[in-house]
């Protein structure tokens, strides 16, 4: 059963910038092809809280890419957003504040996003599943006239019935094995609608929260990109689906090899995150940058987030006091809420909500704290691998043009 007629967003084709145009010609890569434009293979993923806020999302979109905003607390890029929630009351006066601060500070990012672009690219948001207000945000950033919506930390399965009002808009899912791919798309097709593209991340070489159950998972080799986007491709042909859908491989990327591999074995693009929070363009603190330009992969921690995710980051100073106290608060975990929000950025949180084996901390303080630049207390996310420019930072352009040319191997 073919539902592709029902599910392809119609855009304008948007041409490439004449300089990405060029870099692309003269790499040999294939282009993007998504909600009707010819993009370049290169998609920035969607970093919270505000690492990937207008700058950095409309930059990479002008740049001919796919930038893609943030859509976590995002009012922390506001000071008059802050200053209006910061004084609240802990209840339900203060978590409606705060959430609608939220909703219009994503109105403000997509705009000024937008502004950035110059008409270029693509503009995306990254909404994770697994916050509380999931589909408030999805709502809000269409009807703010984003491009796309990507969607991870969660299987979509109501993402078709959220954006039903908004046909153009890309619909986007993450995920990391070909058992959810084919799970997911058999749903979407009893809604009419296909995804527009699928982001297929490696747990074991992304960074923030993995698609895995468990920690111990991460070295499962059915998130190989080898197995994944091959048996993805199949599931494709063998479902008789006339349209294209894109793959997006996300994790591990660091060079023209790495996307020309990719290409190979059946994907259309790549995704990072880590290199582009690390450019010049980023909306995070100059010392979030050096702290991730400068880690290496000794340095980085495995643990259990309080999504009960498997995550990845730096074993910052407090990072590492965490987990050295950790058996002490999970031996004193216990269903009173130990939250100190006035809302709730989790559906369901360890700390908050006193489950067992999930992280008995608050994201939201260590993730602002990362945006702030703390090194003492942030948690500071990040993917494997040296980074393109080892731990020089450099603009976006810079950044591109990089991964476009062939022999130019990550810095030492």
């Amino acid at each position: 059963m073919c539902m592709t007629e029902l599910s392809a967003p119609a855009s304008p084709n948007t041409a490439l910038p004449n300089d990405a145009h060029t870099w692309l010609q003269h790499s040999g890569l294939r282009a993007l092809h998504l909600a009707g434009r010819r993009l370049l293979p290169i998609v920035q993923g969607g970093m919270g809280i505000g690492i990937s806020g207008h700058r950095l999302a409309g930059s990479v979109a002008a740049a001919g890419g796919v930038g893609t905003l943030s859509s976590v607390d995002l009012r922390r890029h506001h000071p008059d957003l802050m200053d209006r929630t910061r004084d609240l009351a802990p209840g339900e006066a203060a978590k409606a504040g705060i959430n609608a601060a939220n909703l219009e500070a994503i109105d403000r990012e997509v705009k000024a996003a937008r502004e950035r672009t110059g008409g270029k690219g693509l503009l995306a948001i990254n909404v994770m599943r697994a916050v509380s207000e999931y589909a408030a945000n999805v709502t809000r950033a269409l009807e703010a006239g984003i491009d796309a919506v990507v969607v991870g930390a969660g299987l979509p399965l109501d993402l078709p019935d959220l954006a039903q009002n908004h046909p153009q808009a890309a619909l986007i899912p993450i995920l990391s094995d070909a058992r959810g791919v084919q799970l997911l798309v058999k749903k979407w097709e009893r809604k009419k609608r296909l995804p527009d593209a699928v982001v297929i991340e490696h747990p074991r070489l992304a960074g923030g929260h993995l698609g895995a159950a468990k920690i111990a998972d991460l070295q499962d080799t059915r998130f190989d990109f080898e197995q994944v986007i091959p048996q993805v491709r199949q599931f494709f042909k063998d479902a008789g689906y006339e349209r294209h859908i894109p793959l997006i491989a996300a994790g591990g990327i660091r060079s023209f090899e790495d996307i020309a591999r990719l290409q190979a074995l059946g994907a259309d693009a790549v995704q990072l995150g880590t290199a582009f929070a690390v450019t010049q363009e980023s909306d995070a603190h100059a010392e979030f940058k050096r702290v991730l330009a400068e880690a290496r992969d000794e340095d980085m921690v495995e643990f259990t987030s309080v999504a009960g995710l498997p995550a990845r980051a730096v074993g910052t100073p407090w990072l590492r006091a965490y987990l050295k106290a950790e058996p002490k608060l999970q031996a004193a975990v216990h269903a009173k809420s130990r939250c100190t929000k006035s809302f709730d950025c989790l559906g369901q949180c360890g700390l908050r909500d006193g489950l067992p084996g999930w992280g008995q901390f608050c994201i939201d303080n260590q993730l602002a704290a990362a945006l702030r630049g703390d090194v003492k207390k942030g948690l500071f996310f990040r993917g494997a691998g040296r980074l393109p420019f080892g731990d020089q930072i450099k603009t976006v352009q810079e950044l591109i043009q990089r991964l476009l040319t062939p022999g130019l191997h990550p810095a030492s």
